[in-house]
């Protein structure tokens, strides 16, 4: 179990790192649409729109690995008190109410993410690029997030073995 949750996370971290490199193609596409827009009065029609696009992709595919590095936003005014089993317990419960949500976005974006590669969709911009292979992120992400939070509860159940004996 634990080498699955490994490789699980494993590739959440890939995915993490690959989101994060987003930046470094986002950073030079803004620069060149100001630079264009005000030194030269020439915008482009592709530039805010590229960046808008990675952007969504950027967000979704580092949430997952957040999820293991404890990265996302938490009100633990409560569980921060808990120790032993209660606290095993509520973590447990946190991650699979992750889950259950991650679940459901991954199962419902689906057939959205299919329905928009069956139509070829595209932007309707003036660049109008296509855009049916971005809405896979969402099933992609989702799912990753589904697969990270089953990870992180499998992982505090089995260092919960190792805590419930040193409460006994």
């Amino acid at each position: 179990m634990k080498q699955i949750c490994s490789l699980i996370t494993g590739i959440n971290r890939v995915f993490f790192l690959a989101a994060a490199a987003l930046i470094f193609a986002v950073v030079p596409m803004l620069l060149f649409e100001v630079v264009a827009r005000y030194a030269f009065n020439a915008p482009t029609v592709w530039a805010m729109e590229a960046s808008t696009l990675v952007f969504g992709p950027h967000f979704l595919l580092a949430g997952p690995y957040l999820l293991h590095l404890k990265g996302h936003v938490a009100v633990d005014i409560f569980s921060e008190k808990l120790q032993g089993r209660a606290k095993i317990a509520s973590e447990v419960f946190t991650y699979l109410v992750v889950a259950v949500f991650a679940g459901v976005f991954a199962v419902v974006s689906w057939p959205l993410a299919m329905n928009s590669y069956g139509m070829a969709e595209t932007s309707f911009s003036a660049w109008n690029p296509p855009i049916w292979w971005l809405k896979f992120v969402v099933p992609l992400s989702f799912a990753m997030l589904f697969a990270q939070a089953l990870a992180e509860t499998i992982h505090a159940l089995f260092l919960s073995g190792n805590e419930i004996g040193a409460d006994a």
